[in-house]
């Protein structure tokens, strides 16, 4: 730390913000309880996670986690059919990994909210009525009882690092808890979908393509206007908007 040369902001909002010095990450949340998860989830986790150096509330230090990001929301990604495959592989370890001791969101949960942001989205003209109608009634495919498995919570592309073809790290935990398998492999793949047959080849599993897409619709409609509020633009090419009207 003493030859840090300069602190690189890697996010910052309201909420929280994380920074890069050197090789650490200090990850700074005014709710300690994700945190708690993020501690909790990465110690149980089978697959690599980042190494905890310390943690002086409300700042937790980890250690930067070697290789490269899979890709970015918004462009190509440029990793291999077998780096998709082997980050299959590696989530399949997680789900089939014992359950966290805490519950996930319940499916009412979700339904409530997504409904709630819908109405927010059309009330306020972020989006036209008819595009946000379409991707309400794609989006209940995935609003059904499903088996709860150790998930991610937030399995963003990247969020997941490779050397190569092999998985060298997958961080941000905070979402961690019980959920929808199908939920960790849509997120991946929001935005990348013509790799989710990549991405399944790994993993091993028959899913099912209408409960996928339906999670793609949910994470967008949900996201939207935190995004907006904390700085970020989901009308950028290939991302949330994009994913959406890709469902008309």
């Amino acid at each position: 730390m003493a030859d840090v040369e300069e602190i690189e902001v890697v996010v910052a909002h309201s909420e929280r913000a994380t920074l890069r010095a050197g090789d650490v990450f200090l990850k700074i949340d005014a709710d300690q309880t994700r945190t708690d998860v993020e501690v909790e989830a990465m110690a149980m986790a089978p697959i690599p996670t980042p190494e905890v150096l310390w943690r002086k509330p409300p700042v937790l230090a980890l250690a930067a986690v070697p290789g490269t990001a899979l890709g970015c929301l918004g462009e190509p990604s440029v990793a291999s059919t077998a780096a998709w495959a082997a980050v299959g592989a590696a989530v399949r370890m997680l789900h089939d990994a014992p359950l966290p001791p805490w519950p996930g969101q319940s499916l009412d949960a979700v339904t409530s909210r997504l409904d709630a942001e819908c109405e927010w989205l059309v009330t306020n003209g972020v989006l036209p009525t008819d595009l946000v109608t379409r991707n309400r009634e794609v989006a209940a495919a995935a609003l059904r009882p499903w088996k709860p498995v150790f998930t991610h919570g937030d399995l963003q592309i990247t969020h997941v690092f490779l050397d190569g073809d092999e998985v060298t790290g997958v961080i941000d935990w905070s979402e961690a808890g019980q959920g929808d398998a199908l939920f960790d492999l849509a997120i991946l793949t929001l935005g990348h979908e013509e790799r989710l047959g990549d991405l399944i080849a790994g993993y091993g599993a028959d899913v099912d393509l209408e409960v996928i897409r339906g999670w793609w619709s949910s994470r967008s409609l949900l996201a939207i206007r935190w995004l907006i509020e904390h700085g970020f633009d989901p009308f950028a090419p290939g991302c949330e908007v994009d994913v959406l009207k890709a469902r008309m």
